[in-house]
Order: C-alpha cells, then structure tokens, then sequence
C-alpha cells in the first residue's frame, strides 16, 4: 500500500514539511520512463538527479534548473530512498545553495589565538600550500598518524583517501562515538552484523512497531518516515517508550513515560515476560540461536514488579506490553534507534534490543530486520596505500575498549593535548575537520577547545562559518553537493542499487568541490599518484564503466538498480550469522573472554536531586541538528529551539510558559537565554531542547545567538567500557529566570523571526 500524501505530511506534523513536500509528492504524474526523465514544465528548462546531503540519508533529488539557477527540488522517484518524496530539509537544499553566509574564499588566520575570528581572504594556492607545509613538517618531526582526520557527511570520502595515503589511519566521526556506536556494537556482537544506514528495518510491513527513545516522526529520515507512514495505514500498532509525549507517542497504542535511564530495566523485564511466559518464537530460536538458558537465568528476577521500583512504569503495563510484542512476531520490530549514547551502558541497552528481536524472530524476517543487499562497483585503480601503523593512540592508557570499531573522536581530542593520554612520541599535532562543527558535536567543550589551542595546524573543510571554522588556521570554502561530482553510492538496502551524485550548477564564489580540494593537497604532499583523476565526473564514470553499467542511463536516472535477490526468508533466504559460533549469541563468548557481562547487566543510574532536570536533547523534522538552523527556508517555521518542562514542575519553580530562562548545569556551567515551553508532555524529573541552536559564530549571521546551545551543558559523559562511547543525558540542571536585557535581546530575535 503506497503512503498517502496526507499520510506523510501528518508525520511530520510540521507545517514547512507539508508546503515544501507538496512540490515533490507531485513527481508521480510525470509520467517518468525507466530511460528519460521528463521536465514537467513547471518551473525549470531542465532537471538534474543527484542526492541529498542536508542529512546523511542520500535521497535521490530531481534538481529544477532555469536559467541557470536552481528553483526547486523534488524527490526522485526512481531512487528506493525517496520514491518520489522528499523530507523538509530535502527540499530545503536551495537554502543551502544560496545562504548568503557561505564561505566565499579561503581564508587564513593573521595572528592570535585561535577563534578569535581574525581572518585574511587569500588565493587557493596559497591556502593549499601553507596547509601542505604543515602537514609535511608534522609528518617528518611526529610521524603521519599524528594528523587526524574529522569527518561526517559523503564527501568526506576524498579526505580519508588522501588521510591514508598521506599513511594516517587517524581517521573519525563524531558520529560514531557520540551517537550510533553502541548500536553497531552491540547488534554485531548478537548477529555478527550491524545496522549500517540507512537501517535495514522493513518497518512497513511491521505489525507492531516499538520505539525505545527512537523519534520517528521528528527523527525524520525519509525512507523510515514513509515506511512508518505506511506501517499505520495497514493498521500497524506503536508501543512507545519516552519520557516526552513526542510525535509518534501521539500515534501509538501504548506510551511508556519512563523515568529517564532505567530503559535497560524495562527491556530485561519484557524479555522476562516473553521467556516465562513462552511467547519467544521456538523454532526461530531453537535454529538460530545460543545461549537462551543462560539468558532465561539471568532475567529470572527481572520480573515487572522489579521494573516498576526502576521506570515507574506499572508492572501490569510491562506484562501486558510486551505480551502485546510478542503477539505480533516475526513481523514485530523493537527498532534500534540512531542516537544512543545516554548513559554509559549503551552497548548492554543495544544488546538488550538486540536480543529481545531474536526472541521476536525479527532478524531476516519480513516485517523486522531484513539483510541487505548492495552492487559492486570497482574501486579506482590507485597504489596501495602506506602500512597502518596506528597505534590505540585514541584510547586512555591502559584501557583498551575492546569492540569499539572506528576511532573515537572524543580519544583523539584526548591524545592531542601532552599529558591527558601517554603516546609514544608525539602527542595529534593535526586535524583536518570535513563537515563537522566540532563545538558543537563533542561533549565537554572545555576539553576540546584545549586540545585546539594545542594544534599545529588545524584545517577546516566545510560550505559555512560553523564555530569550528573561527578555530581552523586555514579555512578550505567547500563546494554545496548540488554544485560538485562526488564519487558512486552504493548503498546496502532491501534493492540494489547505486547512486550518482552530479553537479547541477557551477560553484559559486572560489568554493571548490572536495575530490579537488583533496587531489590538490595530495599533490603538495607529494601523493599527486592517489589522485589520478581530473574531474569528479571522471571518476565515477570510469568506476561505473569498470563495473559495466551504462553510464549514460545513470546520468539521465541519477540512480541504476540491479537484480533483485532474497533479504528476508519468507523470499528464501539462508540466514547466516558471522558471528564464532555462526549463530545468533544471546550469551556472547567474545564479551565473556573480554571481561564484560556476556549479558546485559542493569545498572542504576544517578538521578537529579530535589530542583533539579536531567538533560535530555534531540531534534526537529525540519532540521538536521545545528546544520540546517541558518538555513532561512527551513528556520521559517523553527528558527530557534526552546525548553520543554513539566507543567507541575513549572508551577513548583514559579516559572511560566514563554519565559526567558537560563539552565544552569551540575557544575555550574550556564546556558544562553531561552524560551521556555510549559507542557504535560513531559515528566516532571527532566527538561527537553532540540539539539543545534544557541550559535555563536557571527558569520552564521541568521543562526547567531537564536537558542541555546545544550552542547554547552555536557560537562560530564559517561563512557562505555565495551566500545568506548560517550553517554551523554548524564548532566542535569537548575532553571533561573532570565530578566533585564539578555531576556529582551532572546524576545527580539524570536519576533525578528517571526516577522
């Protein structure tokens, strides 16, 4: 059944998604071909495909060009990401394109300690070569792997090339330690496999889907929305655990208001239901699985009374929930969730859900987690790159996480001031950060903005002045993806297929895009051999060619699909586990002989004393975090964030609705001025901001001083002892009323806003 219109605007529930989506939701009348793609003759002499990257979800983008100038963007309905469809911030990408605040020309820092915002305009060559001279002194007194390499989003591929031919494996995204990693962690320990994205789950065709701090609806990555749109209209059920009333709260046969980090309490309880009560699929288990003794021994006292004493959630609610999920299995889902570094024991709670799908049947099955497929196409041929010599410089002496797959980021701020981390020789002299406003990203910013006074060299990749950039000592103003060729996408998903991002228009300014930032940097540093290619079209037309794929249909369709093959076994699947016992480990051996919990252990954690909130932060539909917030399309409807508290807990503190309120955090750190939002939609022992507001680089000059910035407020993390991850919701605050002029300076922007 395909996702109405209606369906997929009331998602999410934002009023720029429901105007900017009625030009995409369109496509479908085109009367588009498998060959041609069709102007529609609106508003635009031609039409561009290429993917998005106002978030990481790659959806395929139909661009509307007119003379010469982008007018609209559409999803593209050939792409199995977008089907047609594009979130708010998709087709918010001309936002980007024409922001007036870009970065223009590279920039080099005149004097003065870093962000201090004391900059010269300068020509590429000469911005290249004082990067390329740094970058070689460093790597002839210290060695290449003290240069890192900071980087989110799809281009930065080109800077993970040139890291590992410079012979840096230093290679990190915030990510992974500071949002998805425990999950990869903890389902590759369970199945061998891990979720990737976008995930791999067919909530479509789920019959009841649970969602565990997961905010789909203002989580809005497309596919998943439209899936979850679709879910419903079949008559799909939500079971929903959060302590806010979120968008898909509103949508579900059961919310759960959980008191803030005793989730992992809850999860145990279910399993406990599902195991004494023998509602577990058998046979699934029986054939796929190892370890349900042990495990049924360790929930045996994990009953719902216990659970009640932990999330206050009534113990006859916990039984009859989770009979409620394991009523619907296989094709019951207890989605994984994205951002899930809370509190420290991350990787146990991903296991946990984990586990709790296994019991469910869910993995390979329809209406679960399905196994991706994805199409191969040949890397270009290029020396081999230099032997990784890396050492565990990313992690504190003597301790080693075991499972963490990717350098931390958070480590190598760490190993980059003298001191914090014993290393062998140098301390990171180096960072290039692609993409990624470290201020904003890393939690304890005391820490980060140290380890940057620090630096020899610090170069920043990126499209605008982000609060990193006013730290970088040479600024590299990066082409938007709708003006460069970025390499070939093939994404693992329930179809092959693979994805050509294209230029649609030439770059503005002197912004140049990543592949020739990168090769011209590779070609100072004496590594012009790993960049062979003169043109980003002529490398992903030459793979695509190596591969045997017509070139010429993936410019026209933006997108090549292959054979279909089975991802689930109702279609003849063999699952198959790479794990060491080629089974799913509900008991993990690996864990046992690295001296962790094999299984999930509860642990109870600290709680905000009498006055006190926890921190609890996420995001809006029309945003992707503090990325989007200058984007004037999209801030229309959200142009700064404000703080969700408790209407009880508001009349206790004699705070009122649309008041300017500080927080003020455990260690007395205080926020910007903000808007306070008074609801019952919350419990009274936590406070809620949307993550990304509260800039403070005045080149953002729409995103500057609107909000708070909550990042400020994680003083404190709680890391991980599997994967070395950062739980964050561990800081809690004060709220004081903010008066006199700060009150009046965050009331203007908000009515400048407005007006």
């Amino acid at each position: 059944m395909a996702t109405t219109r209606r369906e997929f605007i009331q998602i999410g529930g934002a009023g720029l998604g429901a105007a900017a989506l009625g030009s995409g939701l369109t496509t479908k009348w085109w009367g588009l071909d498998p060959d041609v793609v069709h102007d529609p003759g609106t508003d635009g002499d031609r039409v561009v495909p290429t993917f998005c990257e106002l978030c990481f979800w790659k959806c395929g983008v139909l661009a509307h060009v007119k003379d010469g100038k982008v007018t609209k963007l559409v999803g593209n309905p050939e792409h199995p990401l977008s089907r047609g469809r594009l979130c708010p911030r998709g087709t918010g990408g001309t936002g980007l394109l024409y922001d007036p605040d870009r970065l223009k020309k590279p920039l080099l820092r005149r004097t003065g300690a870093r962000g201090k915002q004391d900059f010269e305009e300068v020509s590429w060559e000469k911005a290249l070569d004082f990067a390329a001279e740094k970058l070689l002194k460093i790597k002839e007194t210290c060695g290449p792997d003290k240069v890192a390499l900071f980087s989110h989003g799809f281009g930065g591929s080109f800077f993970k090339h040139l890291l590992f031919a410079y012979g840096s494996a230093t290679v990190t995204a915030p990510s992974y330690g500071q949002c998805r990693g425990p999950r990869e962690v903890g389902f590759n320990l369970t199945y061998g496999a891990s979720l990737g994205s976008p995930e791999v789950l067919d909530i479509a065709h789920s019959r009841v889907l649970t969602l565990i701090g997961s905010h789909l609806g203002e989580n809005m990555h497309n596919t998943q929305v439209q899936d979850f749109a679709q879910m419903i209209s079949k008559g799909g059920e939500l079971v929903v655990v959060d302590p806010r009333y979120s968008t898909a709260a509103g949508k579900a046969r059961y919310w759960l208001p959980i008191k803030p980090g005793t989730d992992l309490a809850l999860l145990l309880a279910w399993i406990h239901v599902i195991l004494n009560e023998g509602l577990y699929d058998r046979d699934y288990v029986e054939k796929h699985a190892v370890g349900l003794e042990e495990l049924k021994a360790h929930v045996a006292d994990k009953t719902p009374e216990w659970a009640f004493t932990e999330t206050t959630i009534p113990a006859a609610t916990i039984v009859e929930t989770g009979r409620f999920i394991a009523g619907a299995r296989p094709a019951s889902l207890v989605h994984p969730g994205r951002h899930v570094t809370w509190y420290g024991d991350d990787v146990q709670r991903s296991r946990a859900i984990a586990i709790l799908n296994a019991l469910l049947g869910s993995w390979g099955r329809r209406g679960g987690i399905f196994v991706p497929t994805q199409m191969n196409v040949p890397k270009y041929p290029v020396p081999a790159y230099p032997a990784e010599t890396k050492a565990a410089q990313d992690h504190p002496e003597g301790v080693i996480y075991p499972f963490a797959e990717e350098v931390l980021s958070h480590g190598v701020c760490d190993a980059t001031v003298p001191g914090r981390i014993t290393t062998k020789g140098c301390p990171v002299k180096g960072w290039i950060v692609y993409g990624s406003n470290l201020l904003q990203a890393l939690p304890q910013r005391k820490n980060v903005l140290e380890a940057i006074q620090k630096l020899d060299l610090l170069v920043a990749v990126d499209v605008l002045p982000a609060e990193i950039v006013g730290y970088a000592d040479v600024v590299l103003p990066e082409a938007t993806y709708l003006e460069r060729w970025d390499d070939i996408a093939p994404v693992p998903w329930s179809e092959p297929f693979l994805a050509v991002r294209q230029q649609v228009v030439p770059p503005m300014y002197e912004s140049k895009p990543g592949w020739w930032i990168a090769k011209e940097l590779g070609k100072r540093l004496g590594l012009a051999e790993y960049f062979p290619w003169e043109s980003g079209e002529q490398l992903a037309t030459e793979r695509l060619s190596a591969g045997g794929y017509d070139v010429a249909a993936a410019k026209r369709k933006g997108v090549l699909k292959g054979t279909p093959v089975p991802v689930r076994a109702e279609e003849g699947l063999e699952l198959a586990f790479a794990t060491p016992s080629k089974k799913i480990e509900l008991y993990s051996q690996r864990m046992a002989e690295a001296g962790l919990p094999p299984l999930p252990p509860y642990t109870r954690h600290e709680q905000p004393a009498d006055g006190q909130f926890r921190l609890l932060f996420g995001r809006s539909p029309v945003h992707t975090f503090g990325r989007t917030t200058n984007n004037r399309f999209l801030s229309e409807v959200y142009s700064e964030n404000e703080v969700w508290l408790n209407a009880k807990a508001a009349k206790e503190q004699g705070l009122a609705n649309g008041e300017v309120v500080t927080l003020v955090n455990q260690d007395g750190v205080r926020s910007q001025p903000v808007k306070l939002k008074v609801t019952q939609r919350i419990r009274p022992d936590c406070v809620f901001v949307v993550h990304g507001y509260g800039h403070t680089n005045p080149g953002l000059r729409f995103a500057a001083n609107r909000g708070m910035d909550d990042q400020t407020l994680v003083t404190r993390i709680a890391v991980d002892p599997v994967a070395g991850t950062t739980g964050m919701s561990v800081n809690f605050v004060t709220i004081e009323k903010t008066t006199g002029e700060k009150a009046a300076t965050a009331n203007a922007s908000t009515a400048k806003a407005e007006a």
